[in-house]
């Protein structure tokens, strides 16, 4: 099964991340995000972590395609009796059509060669009016070079080819900005 890379991996378990993770967890929680929230590319679970501490009721699926990263985020989310963490392809989820109520995604699709396909089973899981909200890289020429140094399977990603393939599945997505145009943040809902 495919893993991270070591830089990848250092990334996702580090201070930068935890810091950053921070600032996207603040914005999470500022979303209606329902009940049951499944985080596709949680890493390490920093994220899923923050939001709960302050919204312990959610239950929240943190799933991730690197095992490493899985055992990371059970043992980070095991004081929340409502979190769990699996090991899943975000192309291909082991889930039930309409199983949440929201789906997060912070910084992993990029990562994902087929990121249509994770698209298409982002809405196939996704009740109707659920959120799908996150954060990627775009594909601007330092993002690219960073992963072609790092040696990183990925695939960046334009934000109008992104909204493009968000409607093409029933997701109505709002786009922004952020890191002078390396980062986009989406938000959008299912219809």
């Amino acid at each position: 099964m495919p893993v991270m890379s070591r830089s990848e991996r250092a990334f996702c378990c580090g201070a930068l991340w935890r810091s950053s993770s921070t600032a996207i967890a603040r914005e999470l929680r500022a979303q209606r995000l329902g009940r049951d929230v499944l985080e596709i590319g949680s890493g390490s679970g920093s994220v899923a972590r923050q939001v709960l501490s302050s919204d312990p009721g959610l239950a929240w699926v943190a799933m991730d395609l690197d095992p490493h990263m899985t055992r990371a985020a059970a043992d980070r989310l095991r004081e929340f009796p409502n979190a769990s963490a699996q090991t899943g392809d975000a192309t291909a989820m082991p889930f039930l059509d309409e199983s949440f109520d929201s789906v997060v995604s912070c910084l992993m699709l990029h990562h994902i060669i087929d990121w249509e396909n994770a698209l298409a089973e982002v809405a196939r899981v996704l009740r109707p009016g659920g959120t799908f909200v996150g954060y990627d890289l775009v594909r601007t020429p330092l993002a690219g070079a960073f992963h072609r140094l790092d040696g990183s399977p990925h695939r960046l990603i334009a934000p109008d080819e992104f909204q493009a393939e968000c409607a093409r599945h029933g997701l109505t997505i709002g786009v922004g900005s952020r890191l002078l145009g390396h980062v986009m943040r989406f938000s959008g809902r299912k219809s």
